[in-house]
């Protein structure tokens, strides 16, 4: 979205005759020209930015700020319907058959495809739909100026001209040409591919210089580094450079786990079906049946034997599951990732906000000898990352807010305003701190540190007992405390790291941060559905293990970050299970902790929403965040938590299990009873001088079944079942279906000689007999299957599927003495047969349950232990792509690359 300002002459602006922004703006353009010229050529001053008139004009002509968006697409949808190589080879066998006569088998089975096609269709659009209105609430946010003032906007709403600033762990939310930079430097991977991050300034470049080596601009996407800038917004949108890039790029999104799974499972299915319709055709053709009506029979034993609307029960449940977290407060990136959350059973969270309340009050200062209450409270307030508007602090991290908004540093705010910040020092990572160089008309430069107390401390050339006792006490109440240092300024205007030696001790800066009342009920809810629960912070290990013994989290065993740096790989595995805490741990180290819990098995979780979780989040099976994180951390995670609470959680992982359950209920139900009537379509081929059923009545007959398990996702799931972690497990699948699906097999043998040695039936008869008893037994067979508890007694299914499968044994029994019987190829049944079906399907389910107990006895016994599987390095990365956020800036993929650049080496 170029600037295109009306009104504007080139030839008599300051910003010269070549700028030519106002038709089709290139960012190269802006940073061969100076700070004063592209300012002019926007029509924008850099202190008071745009108007609020000029922003909503702005916004009328260039739309949202965004190269991309979550929609749900209707063609799309319907061509993963219609692209089943099966469904392909059925309308080709409709359409044959019109051809040579069969009209009427030709429309019926048409007909049948289409409302197949349709029932997918409406499910996975209702999935996409909620997918839609799930990315639509994740926002992300800048600090811009407008009308004079610094306001928080959301990203969505910048236009060109905008004042944007940029901090540490920031996504740059559009490109911009940089107007101030304090040691800034982006990471720019996900555009250049370079490794190391670009350092910025404000210094023009030649003419026709290449986009990576644009020093003067911030690019749309990358990742503030280190330090801090300001810029004004040149393009916005697709007219980025990230945008140009990524207009061209596929956004298909790899597999998780689950998805992984299903597909495996659907890959044993083509290989079973086949081997079993290539065996009857085989032995129809040799039977000397006719060849079209073999192949239309054996393609239709193929959909038959194929859960065809798997992808919409899943998608069914998806979209219900994802409805009923986003009630929970918890809204899921991509709907697939519901089932790995059910399938997480570690946990690493971090302390604030999780465990404390999250809200951080300013307590207490502690002077140091020689310093004042007033002296430190002044010296602190100076030493800030915040944006400074007025007396108001817009922006910078939690801590320095609950500073400025506390009763007692309002007495010394007009004197912080009589002080100029002549340079800051960012915070980073590495070094814990941040420093200020600060001046009054009437007193020498002075340099202000504050950070975390050890570091702080070990920089200063003298520390009292009496404050290390008092910094110990404080650790102790489980209290969060920064320390403030001073020193004469180096003689330099500009500040470096090498500055922040031989300081001055000013004193301590108590915070307090409790822990939350429901805490400990959360960790006990966790505890419950078998999730361990690990803390994994940057806080003193003092304070981290007084909030867990706070909240009776037991085994509070510790590891300090320098402790984690002496530990190889092996050893660090051993540490992890009887380790709570982990401590003073950098960014690089708390993804390196949950790689190693995961080479170990099972799925591990990772909570954070701060710039240094970025690489964890994306280590982990499932990154989980909250809507108050920062950018890079919502974009690396794939959950997001409206409210940062255990208890939220604990309800999505509950949430997920019971997806996953309804899910492998449909599973096992299609493949053991539709493995089991292809074995019995097989076996009559062999003996009956007709087909078993038509075409078209395998496909209805596999519609009906289907449509009644569309009310799976409402089903209840038994309690013992969310208590421990799901996952696929094709072998179990399989003997399942080996085990389960001959018993069907039997009593469709056992209504074959009713039909034929009991009534006498003739071809129309016996294919409505084998019809009604099929559908029967495969459909009131999910009663059974859904529970190993005993049904209906121990274990209740809900309404809307006892209603769905009991409706449609009616209506199939029903068919036969309908109008449509002829037309279907049915005739009607005698009233006999009905008392003998339902001796049969009661036998058949009473024989179900003792196969049932008998299988999970084995299983139970047969059940190998837990192998830890192989860990690939990188793996993390390959197994999810590069995804748009919901305001389509930057992938996820750019917040994890540049966590690891903010991070340090």
């Amino acid at each position: 979205m170029h600037v295109s300002v009306r009104g504007f002459d080139p030839a008599s602006s300051p910003a010269g005759p070549g700028i030519r922004l106002e038709a089709d703006p290139d960012l190269v353009i802006a940073a061969a020209r100076t700070e004063t010229q592209v300012l002019a050529a926007l029509q924008v001053t850099a202190d008071q930015g745009l108007t609020a008139a000029q922003v909503a004009e702005r916004q009328a002509r260039y739309g949202p700020n965004a190269v991309t968006s979550h929609r749900a697409r209707f063609l799309p949808v319907l061509w993963h319907q219609l692209r089943s190589p099966l469904l392909a080879l059925l309308l080709t066998a409709a359409v044959a058959s019109y051809f040579v006569g069969e009209r009427s088998d030709a429309v019926i089975i048409g007909v049948i495809v289409a409302l197949s096609v349709g029932l997918g269709l409406v499910n996975e659009y209702r999935a996409e739909k909620a997918a839609e209105a799930l990315h639509s609430r994740i926002r992300h946010n800048c600090v811009a100026t407008r009308d004079g003032h610094r306001a928080v906007v959301d990203v969505r709403e910048l236009v060109p001209g905008d004042i944007v600033e940029l901090a540490l762990g920031d996504i740059v939310p559009a490109d911009l040409r940089l107007l101030q930079a304090s040691d800034l430097e982006c990471d720019e991977a996900i555009l250049t591919g370079e490794s190391t991050a670009a350092e910025k300034n404000v210094a023009r470049v030649p003419d026709h210089t290449a986009v990576a080596d644009l020093t003067c601009c911030a690019l749309m996407g990358t990742v503030v580094h280190a330090g801090r800038g300001r810029g004004v917004v040149v393009s916005t949108g697709p007219h980025t450079e990230f945008g140009k890039i990524a207009a061209g790029l596929s956004t298909h999104q790899l597999d998780t786990e689950f998805q992984v799974g299903l597909r495996k499972f659907s890959m044993l299915l083509v290989y079973v079906a086949g081997a079993l319709t290539s065996a009857i055709f085989l032995i129809n053709v040799v039977l000397h049946k006719p060849v079209l009506d073999a192949l239309l029979f054996s393609l239709a034993i193929a959909v038959g034997i194929t859960p065809q609307l798997l992808p919409a029960v899943v998608s069914s449940s998806l979209a219900a599951g994802s409805g009923r977290m986003s009630r929970r407060r918890v809204l899921v990136k991509r709907l697939v990732c519901i089932e790995d959350l059910g399938d997480v059973d570690v946990l690493f969270t971090d302390k604030t906000g999780t465990l404390t309340i999250g809200r951080i009050d300013y307590m207490r200062a502690v002077p140091a000898p020689g310093t004042t209450s007033e002296q430190l409270l002044r010296w602190a307030l100076l030493c800030t990352e915040n944006t400074l508007d007025g007396a108001a602090a817009v922006g910078g991290n939690p801590l320095d807010q609950a500073l400025w908004r506390s009763p007692a540093a309002a007495p010394a705010l007009p004197d912080v305003a009589a002080h100029a910040v002549r340079d800051v020092l960012p915070f980073d990572h590495d070094r814990r701190l941040v420093s200020v160089l600060v001046q009054t008309p009437a007193d020498p430069p002075q340099m202000i540190t504050k950070g975390a107390p050890e570091t702080v401390l070990e920089r200063c050339t003298e520390v009292s007992d009496s404050t290390r006792h008092a910094l110990d006490a404080e650790f102790a109440a489980g209290n969060r405390v920064i320390a403030v240092a001073v020193r004469a300024a180096p003689d330099a205007h500009r500040l470096s790291v090498t500055d922040e030696r031989d300081l001055t001790l000013a004193g301590l800066l108590v915070f307090r941060d409790p822990p939350k009342p429901d805490a400990a009920h959360a960790l006990r809810r966790l505890d419950g559905l078998g999730i361990a629960v690990k803390v994994i912070t940057g806080d003193n290990p003092a304070v981290a293990v007084k909030v867990c013994h706070d909240l009776e989290l037991t085994g509070t065993a510790v590891l300090t970050g320098t402790q984690i740096d002496q530990l190889d790989d092996e050893a660090l595995a051993t540490r992890i299970p009887s380790t709570t805490v982990f401590a003073r741990v950098s960014p690089q180290q708390k993804a390196r902790i949950v790689r190693v819990q995961r080479r170990t098995g099972g799925g591990v979780a990772f909570l954070g929403d701060g710039v240094n979780d970025a690489l964890a989040l994306h280590a982990a099976d499932v990154g989980i965040s909250v809507d108050s994180a920062t950018d890079v951390a919502k974009d690396a995670a794939d959950v997001i938590l409206l409210d940062k609470d255990l208890n939220v959680l604990a309800d999505g992982v509950a949430e997920g299990r019971r997806i996953f359950a309804n899910t492998i209920k449909y599973v096992l139900m299609g493949t053991s009873s539709n493995f089991g009537n292809m074995f019995s379509a097989a076996a009559a081929s062999m003996f009956l001088s007709f087909l078993p059923m038509l075409p078209s009545q395998i496909l209805l007959n596999n519609l009906l079944y289907d449509t009644s398990q569309l009310a799976i996702p409402t089903d209840h799931v038994d309690e013992e079942q969310l208590h421990r972690p799901s996952h696929w497990d094709l072998g179990f699948i399989r003997r399942f279906m080996v085990c389960f699906g001959p018993l069907s097999s039997v009593f469709d043998l056992l209504t074959f000689a009713v039909m034929l040695w009991v009534f006498h039936a003739g071809p129309a008869q016996f294919r409505s007999g084998w019809f009604v008893e099929s559908l029967a037994t495969q459909t009131l067979v999910i009663f059974a299957i859904r529970t190993r508890r005993v049904p209906f007694f121990r274990s209740h299914p809900s309404l809307p599927l006892t209603l769905a499968a009991l409706g449609v044994v009616l209506v199939g029994a029903l068919l036969p003495s309908t109008p449509l019987a002829r037309e279907l190829g049915f005739q009607p049944l005698p009233g006999a047969y009905f008392a003998a079906m339902g001796a049969l399907v009661v036998c058949y389910l009473v024989l179900i349950e003792v196969g049932k107990s008998i299988f999970y006895r084995v299983a139970a016994t047969a059940r190998k232990p837990h192998r830890p599987r192989p860990y690939r390095p990188g793996h993390h990365l390959r197994r999810r792509t590069a995804r748009f956020s919901s305001d389509g800036r930057a992938p996820t993929r750019a917040g994890a690359n540049a966590a690891a650049a903010s991070a340090g080496p």
